[in-house]
């Protein structure tokens, strides 16, 4: 699942943190949106928007597969015609961007959590708590920091001047800053739960959620707190950063919107007639955020106000994060159908049936789009 994080949360409930820090760091230097030929992270940029670059035909064929022997659950990344990806059985593998295998690691536990490239290196975290620094060309790896409980979530990374951070959560209740260089731990903030997704750069800060039900802003060059909003019982997904506001799904079927400057929740949304979880994480471009659920649907909402634009039924549950590509949404259901909607009407103008459970999302570079499905196989589509 990676970004759209394990759902095997504790029920508990706490009384707000604290408020909102004074002054944020406005300095910082993180990764930029994607470029045309690399899909770096698996939400598309720093702040998780979900939205893609990259042009896409209109109608995209299957040129290739590979097969892994084993199920993939973590969305894949490319970068320089690597494509990177774990399995649940704890390999990594680096593919081709022609479909040829290019190397193979193998570790001691299930990755369900993409990948990272950044610092010319590609980061990323397995279930027994390990957080691997991997060469991408040639597979090997630079080094490995352990936390104390699995990893659910995609690293992130942060760039002040010569400071370079890795971020991960952890099951220990932790967020860990690691160096990106060297990979000793550099800091840690704790939480009250487990915390399951990625975290998204805000003004200096790593914006996350976790099984506390807090949204909580953590100072990313130091791990000092910045501010902490109870939301929901638990959060099972990523937020998605757009200006000040913060846009994130919890288990108990409420879609927020969050007012990171005034300390303030903004609006919410729910199907009452199913209260279904968010497992994946929304998509944000212009005036509206888009966000799958199990209830089959996935939703188009204006994110000034969080009123409901369309809906579209997929046919099965959506735990796959949306990918905004041009005037499209790309979408994939646990049946296995992948679909480009019509950003303004819903409507679908391309549907594929994979066959297999997707749980994430695909990674979108010019022309090529890959998909990992739960037997195993990376499928690339693109043009013949």
């Amino acid at each position: 699942m990676g970004l759209e994080a394990n759902i095997g949360c504790h029920r508990l409930r706490f009384h707000i943190l604290m408020a909102l820090m004074g002054v944020f760091l406005f300095a910082s230097v993180v990764l930029n949106a994607q470029g045309t030929t690399c899909w770096e992270n698996a939400r598309g940029d720093a702040k998780l928007t979900g939205v893609s670059s990259a042009r896409l035909p209109d109608q995209p064929e299957l040129l290739w597969n590979f097969s892994t022997g084993e199920g993939i659950k973590a969305s894949p990344v490319v970068c320089n015609g690597v494509i990177v990806v774990g399995t649940v059985s704890g390999q990594i593998y680096g593919i081709n961007t022609d479909g040829t295998l290019k190397w193979k690691i193998v570790t001691e536990n299930s990755i369900e959590a993409p990948a990272l490239f950044a610092n010319g290196m590609v980061y990323v975290g397995n279930l027994d708590g390990s957080l691997f620094a991997i060469d991408p060309q040639s597979g090997n790896i630079k080094w490995t920091y352990v936390c104390e409980n699995q990893i659910m979530g995609a690293p992130a990374y942060y760039q002040s001047g010569d400071l370079r951070v890795i971020m991960v959560g952890s099951y220990d209740y932790y967020l860990h800053g690691v160096d990106a260089e060297s990979g000793e731990g550099l800091w840690k903030y704790e939480t009250l739960n487990y915390i399951n997704g990625t975290c998204a750069l805000y003004n200096g800060m790593a914006i996350f959620g976790g099984c506390d039900g807090f949204i909580r802003g953590v100072h990313a060059a130091d791990g000092s707190e910045g501010f902490g909003m109870e939301i929901s019982t638990y959060v099972a997904s990523s937020a998605c950063v757009d200006g000040d506001l913060a846009f994130v799904g919890d288990y108990d079927g409420l879609f927020s919107a969050l007012d990171m400057k005034a300390s303030k929740l903004l609006w919410s949304f729910e199907n009452k007639d199913a209260n279904l979880p968010f497992i994946g994480s929304p998509a944000v471009k212009g005036n509206h955020v888009f966000i799958g659920n199990r209830d089959k649907f996935m939703y188009c909402l204006n994110k000034k106000n969080g009123e409901l634009v369309w809906k579209y039924n997929t046919g099965s549950r959506v735990d796959a994060s949306p990918v905004v590509v041009g005037n499209k949404v790309l979408t994939a259901n646990m049946r296995g159908d992948l679909f480009l909607l019509d950003i303004k009407s819903g409507k679908p103008s391309w549907s594929y049936e994979l066959g297999t459970a997707i749980n994430a999302n695909p990674a979108l570079i010019d022309d090529y789009m890959f998909v990992a499905g739960d037997d195993g196989r990376v499928y690339c589509f693109g043009k013949k």
